[in-house]
């Protein structure tokens, strides 16, 4: 009866570890704002070599650069060579969407 019992508990508390981690996941999620990437513009609109600001802005809105690309009043400052070389520099790829 024990063994059944700890068995149970284990897998209650697994159970709870999981949800925990799921909720911790949605909470780190990145807000998607392109005004985010404003310490970029500079660098992709010129030759000019991009901020550390800037790479940080760019890694921490790389899960949004998709939805950025299929927004037409955006695409056209980030679909620029100039954009890819900042994304480069920063050491973030490019997406492929």
């Amino acid at each position: 009866m024990k063994k059944a019992s700890f068995t149970a508990a284990f897998s209650a508390a697994a159970v709870v570890v999981l949800l925990l981690l799921a909720e911790a996941k949605v909470s780190m999620a990145v807000t998607c704002s392109p005004t985010q990437l404003s310490s970029c513009v500079s660098a992709i609109t010129s030759s000019s070599p991009p901020s550390k600001l800037c790479c940080s802005k760019i890694k921490e809105q790389k899960p949004c650069l998709c939805q950025y690309l299929k927004n037409p009043n955006l695409k056209k400052f980030i679909n620029t060579p100039n954009a890819r070389k900042v994304a480069s520099t920063c050491g973030t790829p490019f997406p492929k969407c």
